[in-house]
């Protein structure tokens, strides 16, 4: 009889073992927010249905978007963004996110509307990989860049594909460069060059504002070329110090004759 307290103890400090190492694993809130990197169209339509995060050692978690369908990511430039998704996620380590799109992705160009060819990413969803690991009871942003002027491919027959370029960044590892690009007219780009990473920007046409995120940390050059057929030289500067969670203002860039 008196193997029964001890059993039960025993029971308890196991129940006690299994709960404490639940509450250690625990979940974290995520919100990842759609960003774009420029191109010249006038829209890009991209259906996105379903978004699958995969934590190292744990099966995908299936989320889907705040607003299930059509984005125009044209219109999240020079640091605006859309919110895709808010959802708490198992503690960890991220192994992939996957964008599952579906069929009504199409692109505008010169007023005509082009279907977009996207096939794979229907069935197996644009794959990122993000080195980040979330803790429990943390609270993490991160943003999804898509690069429209190098995710649509122009065939020969003049119909439209889409290849998607796509990162993703987090708070810790989003440096930030902006400024304004004078004049108006020029129809400038702005470049950001960092290792092997070049990133780019179109100012806005109301004030010139540009602002270009997720750059490595570390030294980078930023250059602006005007609109081809310009007059105007383009404009460089190198050495410029980028550092995560800080934003490099370049002030007002002025193309001159």
């Amino acid at each position: 009889m008196k193997k029964l307290p001890l059993l039960l103890a025993l029971a308890c400090l196991f129940m006690l073992g299994a709960c404490s190492k639940t509450d250690e694993n625990g979940t974290a809130q995520v919100t990842v927010r759609l960003t774009d990197g420029p191109a010249a169209y006038d829209h890009v339509y991209i259906d996105i249905q379903k978004v699958e995060v995969t934590m190292e050692g744990s099966s995908a978690v299936n989320i889907a978007p705040v607003r299930p369908g059509i984005y125009d990511i044209l219109d999240f430039r020079n640091g605006l963004d859309t919110l895709l998704f808010r959802a708490n996620l198992p503690a960890g380590k991220v192994g992939q996110i996957r964008l599952i799109l579906g069929t009504n992705n199409s692109v505008v160009a010169n007023g005509v509307s082009y279907p977009l060819n996207t096939p794979s990413a229907q069935e197996s969803g644009l794959k990122l990989n993000l080195h980040e690991s979330f803790e429990a009871n943390g609270a993490y942003t991160i943003w999804i860049d898509f690069d429209a002027a190098k995710s649509i491919v122009v065939t020969g027959n003049g119909s439209y594909k889409l290849k998607p370029v796509i990162r993703a960044y987090s708070e810790t590892t989003n440096g930030q460069i902006k400024g304004y690009v004078l004049p108006l007219t020029a129809g400038a780009t702005v470049y950001a060059a960092s290792g092997t990473d070049t990133l780019s920007a179109i100012p806005a046409s109301a004030d010139g504002y540009f602002k270009i995120s997720g750059i490595p940390a570390g030294t980078c050059k930023v250059w602006v070329n005007p609109a081809a057929g310009s007059t105007l030289l383009p404009f460089a500067k190198t050495g410029i110090q980028v550092v995560y969670g800080t934003q490099v203002d370049l002030g007002t860039i002025t193309l001159v004759p």
